[in-house]
């Protein structure tokens, strides 16, 4: 029962966000401001005493994905309707619609995973399980931050003299890849919720000759993870695997879509600006690299890298019931410096 009522919030406030007279347009720091501090108004002194914090708090720079029992921030099943409504509409303006309905998704995995886990479950699974939190005093001059986190999501954005300066780490994951089982609530047996970032990946390795496989394929066997999960900053060495200078013309574009995905999770003018910085820097020197199986059902990885951003993406996890390779985790980090901080 409980499960219909969280499942129900969960899937309902889309809808509600589409009819309900809110007028999405092109999302700014001014707008981010404005739904933060009406967010704010809606809160109790005990409320505000969680959600908001320090802009300089270590805190801020604390993220990770995994199963917790506590995190920053107020948990969304502490807050009433129009608190609710409130935090993922500031949420919602940061995103896309792609992007939302992604995190809106992995917000309802979570009854899926507590149906197929059971009482074999180590964690309280609950789509309201999710935190929000501000940083600093929403302003349209000086930096303040939002996170919005919970289990395999991690969102999170600076905004600054109006404008939202920097959105990652940008997290999502999916458990099951695929819903391989029957299921009560709105996501059906064979959903894939990060079904693109998948099946392009694969169709791109695929794609290549011999001699561009032996450039691109880094390891036969997967990495376990991504790298540098829950560190503040993303420190790589140098590129490896395949340049897109190296590839044809179809294979370039198939790489450009795939990129894409990543990019365009957020609103259009922070995604634009992501697009523009990826052009500046020059596409010729990104590198695809893979590691592990080429076909589903077998752990495999791939990364993606240009001068200012890496893309991650393993699948090498059984599901809650025991599928291989059908736990996917997949990241986009500023490579000049997530949360808007210098990476040195």
């Amino acid at each position: 029962m409980r499960f219909a009522r969280t499942a129900l919030f969960a899937s309902a406030l889309l809808g509600f966000i589409a009819v309900a007279g809110w007028k999405l347009v092109e999302p700014t720091g001014e707008q981010m401001r404005t739904f933060a501090n009406s967010f704010i108004s809606t809160l109790s002194d005990e409320q505000k005493s969680v959600a908001l914090m320090p802009y300089d708090s270590p805190q801020r720079v604390d993220w990770h994905f995994i199963p917790k029992k506590t995190r920053k921030g107020l948990v969304i099943s502490d807050m009433n309707a129009a608190q609710r409504t409130a935090a993922l509409r500031m949420v919602r303006a940061a995103l896309s619609e792609a992007g939302y309905d992604k995190a809106n998704k992995i917000m309802l995995l979570e009854g899926v995973l507590r149906e197929l886990e059971g009482e074999k479950s180590n964690w309280a699974r609950d789509p309201q399980k999710y935190y929000v939190t501000i940083f600093g005093t929403p302003s349209n001059t000086k930096a303040w931050g939002l996170s919005f986190e919970g289990h395999h999501l991690s969102l999170n954005f600076v905004c600054r003299d109006g404008r939202i300066v920097d959105s990652t780490p940008q997290f999502f994951a999916a458990n099951p890849g695929t819903i391989m089982n029957d299921v009560s609530g709105p996501l059906g047996k064979g959903t894939r919720v990060l079904r693109k970032e998948e099946d392009l990946a694969f169709q791109f390795v695929n794609s290549l000759n011999e001699t561009q496989s032996k450039q691109a394929i880094i390891a036969s066997r997967a990495l376990k993870e991504i790298r540098f999960a829950g560190e503040a900053q993303a420190i790589v060495g140098e590129p490896e695997g395949i340049a897109q200078a190296n590839l044809n013309a179809e294979q370039k574009a198939l790489l450009k879509e795939l990129v894409d995905l990543y990019v365009n999770a957020v609103a259009n003018g922070v995604a634009k600006q992501r697009s523009d910085l990826i052009e500046k820097d020059g596409w010729g020197d990104v590198h695809f690299a893979w590691a592990g199986a080429t076909k589903p059902g077998i752990g495999h990885y791939y990364r993606i890298r240009g001068a200012r951003f890496l893309i991650e993406f393993a699948n090498t996890q059984a599901d809650a019931a025991g599928n291989p390779a059908n736990h996917i985790h997949c990241v986009w980090r500023d490579l000049s410096g997530d949360f808007h901080l210098p990476n040195k």
